[in-house]
């Protein structure tokens, strides 16, 4: 058998259900409506030859035949006859054939005249009109209302079966993970139904692309990691082979275990650095908030960068004011302004000042950190905290840079729930993240 749509079904069944209430209703109130149209001729029976039965109330036979034939003459639709008293018909109209036209049909009355006469009265054939008509009329009303009742139930089955038709397009399209148009705003259990598969739909979607971005950051990441691990190793390697061979310069070998321990620091620095963002990622170093002097912190933080940035002629600003007071986790802040303050220390230029300054922002605290003189391009900007980016391919890990310092600092604030922007500013490019405030 074929399969059929919903919008069958619906509609089938609807009008499947109206046809059987019309018919029990049909069944239940026909009798009712007949009583009352039989009754109700019956009274305009009544009230027709009401006139005739006061002329002939109280009448003598003679005066009964007069009026009876004189009314006949003025209303020739009417069929009537009169008995006496023993049975004997004492009148009747004409367009009766016989007497046992009374009991043939029609609606009939009987009125009695008085002791002796009674009036026998029939409308059959104005009462089989408007009997035919009322059935005509039934008929066409019953019709009517099936007719209606069937559009609606086309326009009720359309309006029920469309929007889950459209849902169910939507779906299709949805296991393909194809671009699927908004859902029609609707404010039933059908409008909710598709509001819930878009909304889960668009959840989906974008936990798929965040995890297709994780799996390409991961695959950068351990790419990019291979190889900042790689070369240190062998580079260790190269002069431990040449101070075993004895081989040049390689026979002084206080002075190149020296470097193959430089070389080592600097490894264990960096696996330490990536465990640390391995558990930041992982949700695994949770802040503790605790109130800390704003100014106290950076001021604890500096000393450790002003020799390094002395030697290069730089200048540290601070201008923090000593009653700021924040809400954060200690050692997660210092984490932050340690790697920043290096950053901008070693991306200035000589002779260039670093200013460190705190603003209010809505109930919060903002850190500003901006070094004068540095310049970097709008597309490399983006990239800074990316796990081992470098501007300058030339720097490689002698300068002690491992390339995730910024990185550190986005997964720290991240984990912090801290808002942060690297910009470029007027005189160089600024770095600045928010505390709440205490």
């Amino acid at each position: 058998m074929k399969k059929r749509g919903i919008f069958f079904k619906v509609f089938a069944y609807t009008t499947i259900f109206l046809f059987i209430m019309v018919c029990v209703t049909v069944g239940l109130f026909s009798q009712q409506f007949m009583q009352f149209y039989n009754t109700n001729q019956t009274q305009q029976l009544y009230t027709s030859y009401s006139n005739l039965h006061n002329q002939l109330s109280g009448r003598s036979e003679e005066e009964i035949i007069r009026i009876s034939d004189n009314f006949f003459n003025y209303n020739q639709s009417f069929a009537f006859y009169i008995r006496g008293s023993g049975g004997s018909v004492v009148f009747s109209t004409p367009n009766m054939d016989t007497i046992d036209d009374f009991d043939m049909g029609g609606h009939r009355i009987r009125m009695s005249l008085g002791a002796e006469h009674t009036l026998f009265a029939i409308n059959r054939i104005a009462a089989q009109a408007d009997y035919s008509s009322l059935i005509q009329r039934s008929m066409l009303a019953i019709v009517g209302m099936l007719a209606v009742g069937m559009i609606g139930a086309f326009i009720f089955a359309r309006q029920v079966t469309n929007p889950i038709k459209n849902l169910a397009n939507d779906t299709k399209k949805m296991t393909a993970l194809e671009d699927v148009s908004p859902a029609t705003k609707r404010h039933d259990e059908i409008g909710s139904l598709a509001h819930d598969v878009h909304s889960m739909y668009n959840k989906l979607k974008d936990e798929i692309i965040r995890v297709r971005e994780m799996e390409e950051t991961q695959r950068y990441f351990f790419s990019a990691a291979s190889h900042e691990l790689k070369t240190p190793i062998a580079a260790t390697s190269v002069l431990l082979e040449g101070m075993i061979e004895n081989i040049g310069d390689y026979k002084d070998h206080p002075k190149y275990l020296r470097e193959c321990l430089k070389l080592m620091d600097f490894q264990n620095k960096t696996i330490s650095e990536i465990l640390e963002l391995v558990n930041l990622n992982d949700r695994k170093i949770v802040p503790k908030q605790e109130e800390l002097n704003l100014q106290e912190i950076v001021a604890s933080v500096l000393p450790s960068y002003e020799t390094l940035a002395d030697a290069n002629g730089q200048r540290i600003v601070l201008n923090i004011s000593d009653r700021l007071f924040c809400l954060a986790d200690k050692n997660m802040l210092k984490k932050v302004l340690s790697n920043v303050i290096l950053n901008a220390v070693q991306n200035t230029p000589k002779g260039g000042e670093i200013r460190i300054w705190s603003e209010p922002a809505a109930d919060q605290h903002r850190v500003c950190v901006l070094n004068t003189g540095a310049y970097i391009e709008g597309e490399n900007m983006s990239k800074l905290f990316e796990p081992f980016y470098r501007v300058d391919k030339a720097r490689t890990q002698r300068d002690g840079r491992s390339g995730l310092g910024l990185t550190i600092v986005r997964k720290t604030l991240e984990a912090m729930d801290a808002d942060f922007e690297l910009a470029k500013a007027g005189e160089g490019i600024l770095f600045w993240f928010d505390l709440p405030a205490s």
